[in-house]
C-alpha cells in the first residue's frame, strides 16, 4: 500500500477514535451500574434461599408481604425474578417445591418432594438440604448404570449452581462434601478408575445408602424433580422393581431365619427345662 494511503488510513483511524471515546465513559458507566445491580439481585436470591428455609424450619408459612418486607425491599420491581430463581434453587438442589396456597392473599408453602421418596432415615440423619444434594447424586450415579464417573457428577452439580473449587453458600465446598463428608458417612464411595493415566474417579452408592433407601425411592425422587412419572424410565424402573423384589426376598429369609432360631432357642429351653425336672 503506497505509504500516503496508509497515513491517511491512519489520520481516519485516529478520528475514529476521537469520536468514539467520548462516548465510552458514560457507557462504562452504565454498565457499572447495571453489573452492581445485578449483582445485587443475585444477592436477594441467596437471602430468599435462606429465608424461604428458616420459614420451612419453622414449619411457617410464607406470605408475599413479609417477603417484600423483610427480603425484597427496595427491589420490588425485581420480586417475581427474585422468587423465582430462589423456588428453582429450592426445588433443584434442595427438592422443595415453593406452592401458592392463596393466591389472594399470597400465601406459600414449601412441599418436600422427598417426604415420599426417600426413606425417614435418610431424611432424619442428613440435615434436608444434604439430602436433595444426596439424592441427586444417587440419582446419576443409578442412571449411569450404578457407577458414575466424577465429571458425569459434576456436570450434574453444575446445573444446580455447585462448582468445583467454587464455595457455595450453603454447602462450603462441594468437592469436600461429596469426596470427604459423604464418603465417610458411608453415603457415596469414591474410587479411582482402574488403570487411569492420569487418575480419574468415579462415584457409587455407599454401603448406608444402600441401607437407607432404595432405586425406586431414588428413581422416584429424581422423576418428582423433572415433574414425570418413574415407569417414564422403563429400563431403571425394571431394575428398580427387581431390586424391591430381591429386598423383600431377603427380608423375608431374615425374618424365617430368624423364627428357626426362636424355635431352635424356645425348644433348646424346654429341654433343659424338662430334663432338669427328672434329675
Amino acid at each position: 500500500m503506497p505509504r500516503g494511503q496508509k497515513s491517511k488510513l491512519r489520520a481516519r483511524e485516529r478520528r475514529h477514535q476521537a469520536q468514539v471515546e467520548p462516548q465510552n465513559p458514560g457507557l462504562q458507566r452504565a454498565t457499572n451500574t447495571e453489573s452492581i445491580q445485578r449483582g445485587h439481585i443475585d444477592e436477594k436470591v441467596v437471602i430468599m434461599v435462606y429465608y424461604l428455609l428458616y420459614k420451612y424450619n419453622l414449619k411457617e408459612p410464607i406470605r408475599k408481604a413479609e417477603m417484600l418486607r423483610e427480603v425484597i425491599q427496595m427491589y420490588r420491581s425485581h420480586y417475581l425474578e427474585i422468587l423465582r430463581r430462589a423456588a428453582e434453587h429450592m426445588e433443584m438442589i434442595f427438592g422443595l417445591d415453593l406452592k401458592e396456597v392463596d393466591p389472594y392473599r399470597h400465601i406459600y408453602i414449601l412441599v418436600n418432594k422427598m417426604e415420599v421418596s426417600c426413606d425417614a432415615r435418610l431424611i432424619n440423619r442428613i440435615e434436608i438440604p444434604k439430602t436433595g444434594l444426596l439424592m441427586a447424586i444417587l440419582g446419576v450415579i443409578f442412571m449411569q448404570g450404578n457407577c458414575a464417573s466424577e465429571e458425569r457428577v459434576w456436570q450434574t452439580l453444575n446445573v444446580m449452581g455447585l462448582f468445583n473449587g467454587r464455595k457455595h453458600f450453603i454447602f462450603g465446598e462441594p468437592k469436600k462434601l461429596i469426596t470427604k463428608d459423604l464418603v465417610q458417612q458411608k453415603y457415596l464411595e469414591y474410587r479411582q478408575v482402574a488403570n487411569s493415566d492420569p487418575p480419574c474417579y468415579e462415584f457409587l452408592w455407599g454401603l448406608r445408602a444402600h441401607a437407607e433407601t432404595t432405586k425406586m425411592k431414588v428413581l422416584e425422587f429424581m422423576a418428582k424433580i423433572h415433574n414425570m412419572v418413574p415407569t417414564a424410565f422403563p429400563s431403571l424402573y425394571e431394575e428398580a422393581l427387581r431390586d424391591e423384589e430381591e429386598r423383600a426376598q431377603a427380608r423375608a429369609s431374615a425374618r424365617a431365619r430368624t423364627a428357626a432360631l426362636a424355635k431352635a432357642r424356645s425348644s433348646a429351653i424346654a429341654s433343659s427345662s424338662s430334663h432338669s425336672k427328672r434329675v
